[in-house]
C-alpha cells in the first residue's frame, strides 16, 4: 500500500510564484498542494481545514508577513514551515535567522532565472526538502523552559565518567542552528571549558549563523583562528571550507582536507581531533541532522574514554546522525534537547551549580 503523498499550504502575495511553484512540486507524485494562500492572514485560516504538513511561506507579503505567520504558526498549529523567498539569500543572513528563531524549519531561496537544467535541479531540492520536513515531528513551541527535572533520561548505566572535562565538542546538520540555540544560549559565561561547533550550513552564511548566537549567548561564539589555543567561555566555529584541528600543543589549525562522507567541515574530522588530543577529558554531542557525519568521531571519543551525549530521535528535526552514533554503540547518553545543558552543569560540572 502506498503512502499518502506530503500535504502542502504554499504562501506568496504573488500569483505568478505560486503557479512556478505549483509547477515545480507536480513533478513529484510524493507532493499534493492542498491549498494556495496570499498572505499569512490567509494561511492561518486555511490551516485547520486543509491541515498541511509542510507550509511553504514567502518571507515579505501585505497584512501578515513570512516571521508574523510563522509565529503564530507555531503557537496555534504547530509544523514544519519552509520560507521559500527572494530574502534569503547569501546576502540575508540577517532574515534566515530571524525566521529560524521564530520556528521555521529551513529556508529556500526563490529562483532567480537561469537556464532550465537550473530549474529542475532547483525542483528537484525544494521537493527533497519538503520531504524531509515532512517527517517532522513539531511539538514545541519557540522558547519553552528547559524542565527542571533533575536527572537525565536515556543514560546508559554503568559508566564511569571522568573527573576531569578540559573540552566540548558540538556537531550538527539539518537543524541544527536552532538546537545550537537552544544549548549555547543557556550555558553561562564563565563556563569553565571552551566549546566547538561544527554545523553543516550553505556557503556564505556562517558569519550570519555566528552574528546571530553571539547576539544571544553569554559565552563569545567566535571562528577559530589557526595557531589560537580554545579559551574557557569562548564558542568556536571552524572556518567555512576548512576541517578543524589542532596541531601538538592544542592549537588550532584549519585543514583543506578533501570533504569527509561529503562535509567540509566535517564533525567526524573534528570529533577524531578532539580524541586524540584531549582524550578522556573531552565531551562529543551529536545533535540533529542527516546522513552519519560525527558517528565515527562520536565512536572515536568514546573510545578515549570521554562523554558522548546523542540528541534523541523525538527532539531531532531529523534523526539522522545521532541515530547512526547510537547504532555504533558510541553515545553513552541519548537525551532530549532540553536535557542536554542540565547534564553538563550538572553531571559534569556539578561545582558550578
Amino acid at each position: 500500500m502506498s503512502l499518502s503523498p506530503v500535504r502542502v499550504l504554499l504562501v506568496d502575495d504573488s500569483p505568478v510564484v505560486l503557479a512556478i511553484l505549483r509547477r515545480m512540486l507536480s513533478s513529484s507524485p510524493e507532493i499534493e498542494v492542498v491549498g494556495t494562500a496570499r498572505n499569512g492572514r490567509e494561511a492561518l485560516g486555511l490551516i485547520p481545514r486543509l491541515q498541511p504538513a509542510v507550509v511553504c511561506t514567502d518571507l515579505h507579503m501585505p497584512d501578515m508577513d513570512g516571521i508574523e505567520l510563522t509565529r503564530q504558526i507555531m503557537a496555534r498549529y504547530p509544523r514544519s514551515i519552509l520560507v521559500v523567498s527572494d530574502y534569503v539569500q547569501k546576502e540575508d543572513t540577517h532574515n534566515v535567522f530571524r525566521l529560524l528563531e521564530a520556528g521555521a524549519m529551513d529556508i529556500f531561496p526563490k529562483p532567480r532565472g537561469g537556464l532550465e537544467s537550473d530549474y529542475n535541479q532547483m525542483a528537484q531540492e525544494l521537493i527533497r526538502k519538503i520531504k524531509v520536513l515532512s517527517g517532522v515531528v513539531v511539538f514545541r513551541r519557540p522558547g519553552g523552559k528547559t524542565p527542571a527535572s533533575s536527572a537525565p533520561s536515556g543514560i546508559c548505566a554503568g559508566i564511569k565518567e571522568p573527573t576531569c572535562v578540559r573540552i566540548v565538542a558540538i556537531g550538527a546538520s539539518t537543524g541544527g542552528p536552532q538546537a545550537l540555540q537552544t544549548i549555547l544560549t543557556q550555558l553561562p559565561a564563565d563556563f569553565p571549558v571552551p566549546v566547538i561547533c561544527v554545523q553543516h550550513i550553505s556557503d556564505g552564511f556562517l558569519q550570519g549563523l555566528l552574528d546571530w548566537l553571539a547576539s544571544q549567548c553569554k559565552m563569545k561564539v567566535v571562528m577559530a583562528e589557526p595557531g589560537e589555543l580554545p579559551s574557557p567561555g569562548t564558542v568556536y566555529f571552524p572556518q567555512e571550507k576548512a576541517h578543524l584541528e589542532f596541531d601538538r600543543e592544542g592549537r588550532f589549525t584549519s585543514s583543506l582536507s578533501p570533504p569527509f562522507e561529503g562535509h567540509c567541515p566535517s564533525v567526524t574530522i573534528t570529533f577524531k581531533a578532539v580524541a586524540n588530543f584531549y582524550g578522556s577529558a573531552a565531551v562529543g554531542v551529536l545533535l540533529t541532522g542527516m546522513g552519519r557525519d560525527g558517528a565515527e568521531g562520536m565512536q572515536t571519543i568514546s573510545q578515549a574514554g570521554g562523554i558522548t551525549i546523542a540528541q534523541d530521535e523525538d527532539s531531532c528535526v531529523v534523526f539522522g546522525m545521532p541515530k547512526q552514533a547510537i547504532e555504533l554503540g558510541a553515545a553513552r547518553y541519548i537525551l532530549d534537547i532540553r536535557e542536554i545543558v542540565p547534564m553538563l552543569l550538572e553531571k559534569i560540572f556539578p561545582k558550578k551549580r
